[in-house]
């Protein structure tokens, strides 16, 4: 007879993000409905002549908080990662843990994307010699896993899971899952991007995807709003500490909440276009609150990925519909990246420290910048301020969703 699978906790939260260079700098700007959008200063804009010319840019830059050396060794992706474990772990205690017992599992969409380009323009206009010696580590996706690997001496594993804007919190599911697998007792785990660079800004644009509502910056990510036009471009990194409850009792560990549960599926539809009646994503949240052992009358908060993209959007309200019926009316919806902006392999972590954190307060953040509901959106949007959740047993979504037809959901709940 199998024994009971392992419950895992969250023990520490880190994030440094467009709005905060922690944590709870991020969650309380998020409280009080601040945008992180401003319109970049690089002088790459002009040179190129973007047709996005805003973005939302960390809050604090890395180089406060970092060693030069460590920034001389690190693609920014890394270094964001880097920031937002050592706040997780200090955050969780600095738990004392066999090497063999603690892995990492940091995700990102593109990885070390500045490095390559930096790297092939050396070698474009000054030769092979002029390469940087460690571009290569550098720009590699897995190195901000191996980085917090490193730093924390973490010997389970080193895993990277790359699913595009879903590859965060599909890091998180997978940390959860070595848990209850019994392969480790903590894991370091979320995601992080520094896309905010040219090439980047110029396919997404092309793809018009991004808004360009280049006079109005701090407006132009608005989820459900009739005259969206496509998402902001964020950068950042999140981080959580997980750990099996019978290791976080032994050392008297503060619990935030549990990881109650995830989901995982697959579109099979199209390579950019989520599947329009949200078949896979609907899966992905029915199977997180199965797998909750809850039911959909017990979810009350949805972290919902809404980008603020007129395609998007509308699927992923029709998802939720489809995943819980007429549960759905008494579930508060979030879109934080209205504020955030969308920070792509580092979002579902983002968004996952915020379900913690709406857990821990009982509060759904707001999603700002609606001015016109869109009537295709029948769900119950927090608008402009925070919602109590009540009292009693919460259970709350995370919902990421990204470009491969990737799905994600997970769902924390209260810790008794």
């Amino acid at each position: 007879m199998s024994s009971p699978r392992p419950t895992v906790v969250v023990t520490g939260l880190g994030a440094t993000t467009p709005l905060g260079g922690t944590a709870e700098e991020t969650w309380q700007s998020v409280l009080a409905g601040r945008s992180g959008a401003s319109t970049l200063d690089a002088s790459w804009v002009e040179e190129y002549e973007l047709p996005v010319t805003f973005a939302a840019q960390l809050a604090v830059p890395v180089t406060e908080v970092l060693k030069k050396v460590e920034t001389k060794r690190l693609d920014p992706f890394a270094q964001y990662a880097l920031v937002a474990a050592r706040e997780a772990w200090a955050d969780a205690g600095s738990p004392e843990v066999e090497p063999e017992r603690l892995a990492s599992a940091v995700g990102t969409g593109i990885g070390g994307v500045q490095t390559l380009l930096t790297a092939w323009e050396a070698l474009r206009t000054k030769g092979p010699r002029r390469v940087y010696p460690l571009s290569i580590p550098m720009l590699m996706p897995n190195s901000a896993s191996g980085t917090v690997s490193l730093e924390f001496g973490a010997r389970a594993g080193a895993h990277t899971l790359v699913s595009a804007c879903s590859s965060g919190a599909e890091s998180i599911g997978y940390g959860a899952h070595l848990i209850r697998e019994g392969l480790a007792d903590v894991v370091i785990a979320g995601g992080s991007e520094a896309s905010i660079h040219p090439l980047p800004i110029a396919g997404f644009a092309a793809m018009q995807a991004l808004s360009t509502r280049n006079d109005s910056p701090q407006t132009a990510s608005r989820p459900y709003d009739t005259d969206r036009d496509g998402f902001l471009l964020g950068e950042g990194g999140a981080i959580l500490v997980l750990e099996s409850e019978e290791h976080a009792r032994a050392r008297g560990a503060n619990i935030i909440c549990t990881l109650a549960g995830f989901g995982v599926s697959a579109d099979s539809h199209h390579i950019a276009a989520p599947e329009p009646e949200g078949a896979g994503a609907s899966r992905a949240m029915a199977d997180a609150v199965r797998d909750a052992g809850a039911t959909p009358a017990d979810v009350c908060h949805i972290n919902a990925h809404a980008t603020s993209t007129p395609v998007g959007d509308v699927a992923e309200v029709a998802a939720i519909r489809r995943a819980f019926g007429k549960d759905a009316d008494h579930m508060a919806i979030s879109g934080t990246k209205s504020m955030t902006g969308h920070l792509l392999g580092a979002a579902g972590a983002l968004e996952a420290v915020f379900a913690a954190q709406a857990v821990r307060d009982r509060l759904a953040p707001p999603t700002i910048n609606i001015d016109n509901l869109d009537p295709a959106v029948d769900l119950d949007i927090v608008r402009d301020t925070p919602r109590p959740l009540g009292d009693g047993d919460l259970l709350v979504l995370d919902n990421s969703f990204g470009f491969g037809g990737h799905n994600v959901a997970l769902a924390f709940g209260t810790h008794s």
